[in-house]
């Protein structure tokens, strides 16, 4: 097997592996993804920038495992600053997203 064979196989090993490098902190336990509707009624108490790895050595990874992964870092950060909900302000961009926190 060459150099090439291994690394895709690793990478592809890797990217199926169903658990997440990203867990959910106690403190994150606390807080839940709502469309924005669903806050007219909270505090907002600011903003959160969650990023992850987009890919793994040359090839994108799971689109949905990218997604829970930024959501679980947004929780995290949400439940360290006093939030209990999150909301999503922005498109996905390089492994990015940025998320308004609130407490309901």
């Amino acid at each position: 097997m060459n150099k090439l064979s291994i690394a895709i196989s690793l990478v592809l090993a890797l990217s199926s592996c169903s658990s997440s490098w990203v867990q959910l902190t106690p403190e994150g336990e606390g807080v839940t993804q709502f469309p924005l509707a669903n806050v007219s009624n909270c505090s907002r108490l600011g903003s959160t920038r969650a990023s992850t790895l987009k890919k793994m050595l040359f090839l994108d990874r799971n689109r949905s495992k990218l997604e829970q992964e930024l959501v679980t870092l947004a929780r995290n950060e949400a439940g360290t600053m006093g939030g209990n909900a999150i909301v999503s302000e922005s498109a996905i961009a390089d492994g990015a997203q940025r998320f308004g926190v609130y407490r309901c």
